[in-house]
């Protein structure tokens, strides 16, 4: 199991609680929960060893496109970074039709 830390500069804040995903089989789970901290902080723990430049990079695609400041847990098991993109942009998405995401 790997564990991989990430921080991100964001302008937005995230106001409610976001789950999406589930830990399964070339799948994973986002858990976003609000933080005023002004940042991104990312954890990834993935049982998939040395790829951290390639979180990094999908991750730094997602937070230069949406800068939300919240807490940030996923939970890999797998998945590819298509995958990866999908469930973060539906977690974004999630939270706004719920309205969530302070502008």
């Amino acid at each position: 199991m790997e564990k991989l830390n990430f921080r991100f500069p964001a302008t937005k804040m995230l106001d409610s609680k976001a789950h999406v995903g589930v830990v399964g089989s070339g799948d994973l789970e986002i858990l976003m929960e609000p933080s005023d901290q002004g940042y991104a902080d990312v954890t990834v723990r993935t049982g998939t060893t040395g790829f951290h430049q390639l979180w990094e990079t999908v991750l730094e695609r997602f937070f230069s496109k949406n800068d939300i400041s919240a807490i940030i847990r996923i939970n890999d098991f797998g998945a590819t970074p298509g995958v990866v993109s999908l469930r973060l942009s539906q977690a974004l998405e999630v939270g706004r039709d719920a309205g969530y995401i302070k502008k």
